[in-house]
């Protein structure tokens, strides 16, 4: 609703983007739970704070990359738009997918247990992502579809310079929708963490939640990938989360009969 929040100094021309705001927002919400769950599960913090830089790295490039190639016409026809983060355009699957062999490695380097590292990241991820989902809000992407106009949730954009989302017309809240099931997973991953019954517990269920969600999320969806209207039919999301789901299901079944 409000893509660029202010200039410094006011009229230089140097704007401050909300989109970019959330996003580094999200990212200092996720490190500042990392460090915490991690000294507390005697983890070491220096450790997971260098990862924390890898993951985001990663998760900035992965999830870049996979908007750019649903939107491929569009960048092959304005290459340098490839840079502009701050206009929106990052999927978040194509982020998670790419921080998975990042800290693989990472961790395999330094002898850390995968899973129960990945437990303390991901109720961190689940915040930041909430944080994230508002600046998409602010900026108009990833909109939901037209809805009837005098429904309670239906939400209205202003016609602001800069905004992706259409103005003066009612749509689903897709991003509020996103952002509060983030917050409520992130409440109840934190909680679980305390008694989680195996390493890889937290992540697991992570997956099969956020991706069950994501499917149902996806069919209100009203922006435009690569000419497609999200949320008609079954999109590349909607297959990625639900492969997702079978793999958490499994793994998560497979991990419960071996522990303890």
């Amino acid at each position: 609703m409000h893509p660029v929040l202010f200039e410094i100094p006011l009229g230089s021309g140097l704007k401050i983007h909300s989109y970019g705001l959330m996003m580094a927002l999200g990212f200092l919400a996720a490190l500042g739970w990392i460090r915490f769950q991690a000294k507390r599960d005697g983890l070491s913090v220096a450790r997971l704070t260098d990862l924390t830089f890898w993951m985001i790295v990663s998760a900035i490039v992965g999830s870049r990359i996979a908007f750019i190639l649903l939107e491929w016409p569009h960048y092959w026809a304005h290459p340098l738009d490839v840079f502009k983060i701050w206009e929106g355009g990052l999927v978040f699957l194509g982020g998670l997918l790419a921080c998975i062999p990042v800290a693989y490695f990472y961790l395999k380097h330094y002898r850390l247990n995968f899973w129960q590292v990945s437990d303390v990241f991901i109720p961190g991820v689940a915040l930041g992502h909430a944080l994230g989902r508002l600046g998409c809000l602010f900026a108009g992407c990833c909109h939901g579809r037209l809805c009837d106009p005098h429904a309670w949730y239906a939400i209205t954009f202003p016609g602001n310079a800069g905004s992706l989302a259409p103005p003066g017309v009612a749509l689903y809240p897709t991003q509020i929708m996103e952002a509060l099931t983030e917050f409520g997973i992130f409440l109840f991953l934190a909680i679980k963490s305390q008694k989680k019954g195996f390493d890889g517990q937290i992540l697991l269920l992570y997956l099969i939640f956020y991706s069950a969600f994501r499917i149902i999320n996806e069919w209100f969806r009203g922006d435009i990938i690569d000419g497609v209207v999200v949320g008609r039919g079954i999109n590349p999301s909607s297959w990625v989360s639900l492969s997702l789901i079978v793999f958490g299901v499994i793994v998560l079944l497979y991990r419960k009969g071996r522990s303890p």
